[in-house]
């Protein structure tokens, strides 16, 4: 599997434990497959480092946008990763999850308007290596520096995401 992941270096050996505990699938290192998606989120002069991942012998968890991927970020950012995996892979939660899941701890929302809410949008791939038996077999092929931002792209992106995410919220609560 090809992986790609943007940074402001360039990342020969990954730490696993350096990201937040608290992020959409725990602590790791996160990349994705998808190779447009780095290069548009991607800021200028950033450096999209290059990955081939051996999935041979690992214990991959694939997670799909529904209600057990939900449960498990929701999880997560309450520091209660569940999942016991060297390699998850998945949907990467909206912009909005950190406001829609504080929604949700303040009692505002309940768990199925916030489901909703996580719900729309494009679908982007994340896929996290959380264990020293998935780093290894993780080998860093090359990288390149992004030099160019495509701004239009990006504002259109998250302009339409804001329409959806406001339209639906304003029908749910």
């Amino acid at each position: 599997m090809i992986l790609y992941h943007t940074s402001t270096i360039e990342i020969r050996d990954p730490d696993i434990y350096r990201g937040r505990k608290n992020a959409d699938f725990g602590q790791g290192f996160y990349m994705t497959s998808d190779y447009e998606f780095t290069h548009r989120w991607a800021g200028r002069d950033a450096i999209v480092n290059k990955y081939e991942l051996n999935e041979t012998g690992l214990n991959i968890q694939h997670l799909e946008r529904n209600i057990e991927w939900f449960e498990y970020i929701f999880n997560n950012r309450h520091l209660k990763d569940e999942i016991k995996a060297d390699v998850i892979t998945g949907p990467i939660a909206n912009d909005t999850i950190f406001d829609t899941m504080g929604i949700l701890s303040s009692g505002f929302i309940k768990h199925e308007i916030a489901m909703q809410l996580l719900m729309i949008g494009p679908e982007y791939t994340q896929v996290v290596i959380k264990t020293e038996k998935a780093k290894a077999n993780l080998k860093w092929i090359g990288s390149e520096k992004k030099t160019e931002l495509d701004e239009a792209v990006l504002k259109a992106e998250k302009d339409a995401f804001a329409a959806e995410f406001a339209a639906l919220f304003q029908k749910l609560v």
